[in-house]
Order: structure tokens, then sequence, then C-alpha cells
């Protein structure tokens, strides 16, 4: 039997041994983590918040539910949802990477958003929390930097309550080949400059570029959300299909 640690699995455009992908990720976030908010309004042109918006729009978040917010990092999505849970529900941001986690925490609190937001480091893949547990999942930007993305929308079906849904917002595949070609231009040319210039690391934001252009298109991570388990699972191309938000439902 071949050993799994040896299986190797894409790191951007590079093989790595599958064992090693997640230190290496982590790396990567460790190196980002101080600039992440300021890089995000850079290389997005401040639109991302809108795309969250609409993910949080698309939730159906209520008064007194629990939501788990996965890879949550800086904790912009986390922040709308202590706000519509209110008192009697609860937010828990977890996050794989320890760097990422203490600047949510640490942002988060300093707005003043405390008592029903609690924070776990936790690997998608083998989520710490019992079965049915979570009314609504999110995990924005994050699935395509985790090593078994089935493994990990499993573990997400898992932890979710019967009626409750999952939200995936992730960059995806341009629908349009003169939005893709631009799209390439900018994310292998201006991108990592940038990423050089503001946060001192070209070969992250490199890294984070090719990582995008490796993750499953549309169709396919809608798929791998059906064969997971999810029902009624649809998605909206945002920007052009830069970005999809995929929705799934466990009954």
């Amino acid at each position: 039997m071949k050993d799994s640690n040896q299986e190797t699995i894409d790191f951007g455009y590079k093989q790595v041994a599958k064992s090693e992908k997640q230190h290496m990720v982590a790396n990567v976030f460790h190196s980002v983590a101080q600039k992440y908010d300021v890089m995000n309004d850079l290389m997005s042109f401040g639109i991302h918040r809108l795309w969250k918006r609409y993910t949080i729009d698309c939730s159906g978040v209520r008064s007194g539910m629990r939501v788990l917010d996965i890879a949550g990092g800086t904790g912009d999505l986390t922040a709308q949802f202590s706000r519509r849970v209110g008192p009697t529900g609860e937010v828990v941001l977890a996050d794989i990477n320890s760097a990422m986690l203490e600047v949510g925490r640490d942002k988060l609190r300093n707005r003043g958003i405390v008592g029903n937001v609690r924070y776990v480091q936790a690997n998608a893949e083998e989520l710490p929390f019992a079965d049915d547990s979570f009314d609504i999942i999110t995990i924005a930007f994050g699935l395509r930097n985790v090593t078994d993305k089935q493994r990990a929308l499993e573990s997400m079906f898992r932890v979710l309550k019967p009626g409750g849904r999952l939200l995936v917002l992730e960059f995806s595949k341009p629908i349009q080949p003169l939005l893709n070609q631009a799209y390439d231009f900018y994310s292998f040319k201006v991108l990592p400059k940038m990423g050089q210039i503001v946060a001192g690391d070209a070969d992250s934001y490199q890294y984070l570029a090719e990582s995008i252009r490796m993750h499953p298109d549309q169709e396919t991570l809608k798929g791998m959300m059906e064969q997971a388990g999810y029902d009624m699972v649809t998605y909206d191309n945002l920007t052009g299909g830069i970005v999809a938000l995929h929705r799934g439902f466990k009954f």
C-alpha cells in the first residue's frame, strides 16, 4: 500500500507532499496576518466588503442562531454575524492559523464585540464540534487553502444542524474571456509586487494567486458539495465570476 504521507498535492502551481501542505499554508498566513486587512482592501479595491455583505444577506441569520465562521481570519463575517444573532446567539470564529486568529480576536475586541463570540483554533477537515451544532456555517476565501477539500465539506456537513445552510465564498473562474485575461495579468503581474511593497512578501501573494487558479470551478465545487451530502446546492457569480458564493442545505 502506498504511504499516504508520500502522496502529493498542489501548493499553488507546485506539487508538494500532502503531509507538508498544511504547514506551508500556515507559513503563508503567519507572514501576511498583520497586513491581511490592508491587502484585502487594496487587492479587491474594497469590493471584498460587498461580497461579504452579500454572503451575510444570503445566510438567513436570525437572532439566537449559532454560527460557525471557518477560516474566519480577521473576523469580518464574525463581526456582522455577532450583531445579528444578538445576546442569545453565538458565533464561533475558527481558524487553523494562530496568527490570523489572534489578529481577528484583537480586532473584534477593540471594536467592543464580546460576549457572544468564541475563538477556536481548528482544522476544517476535523472540526472539534458535536454533530448538528450550527444553524449556519460559512467559509470565506479559505476552502482553496484546505488540503483535503472534500473531507472539509463533509466535516462541515456533520456539524451543521438539519435545516441549516453552508455558504462558501471563494475566488472562482471568470465567465468572460476578456475578464479572465485581465484578471490573470492583475493576479500574476500586479498582485505579487503589491504584496512586496505593502506586506514585504511577494512569494505569499504569488502563492495566493496560484491557489485561486488551482481551486475547483463553480460547477466542480457544486458537485463536491452534493457529494458531501448537501441539498439544493446553488451558486451566484459575483463580479463576473471572479468570486462565487455557493450555498447548500442539510435536510
